[in-house]
């Protein structure tokens, strides 16, 4: 999983594909962190992305470094914890200005039953479940 988080963590923004009825919705996301063996994601609950988690946690991201491309599928799964909600604000300080660990709309979540594939046009796939 180490692959994992510092690959997107080295592209700096990936894209999360959620889905909102019948319609795929996708943005761009940089918060991403590994927390007690978890990678973790971090959003605000009345955002409409956190809504759409909430109804299907099933998501997927994507990002591109050098050659290379990753696709993570799996279930997001709420981590309502105030460690781990000043985990993700202690590893993004400038988020501190919109986000508390105690506040309402603060939310972290973390990836379940996942597939990370990582891809290029000169290499085999890498595949590494989580």
């Amino acid at each position: 999983m180490e692959r994992v988080y510092d690959f997107l963590k080295e592209a700096g923004t990936y894209y999360l594909a959620t889905v909102d009825g019948d319609q795929p919705r996708v943005r761009p996301f940089g918060t991403i962190l590994l927390y007690e063996g978890k990678l973790y994601i971090q959003t605000g609950k009345i955002k409409d992305v956190s809504k759409q988690i909430e109804a299907n946690g099933k998501v997927e991201i994507c990002a591109m470094k050098g050659g290379e491309w990753i696709r993570v599928a799996g279930t997001l799964e709420e981590d309502d914890r105030v460690e781990a909600k000043e985990a993700m604000l202690d590893a993004y300080p400038s988020l501190k200005g919109m986000y508390s660990a105690t506040d309402s709309n603060t939310v972290v979540y973390y990836f379940k039953d996942a597939v990370a594939t990582i891809s290029s046009f000169t290499n085999a796939p890498e595949i590494i479940k989580f």
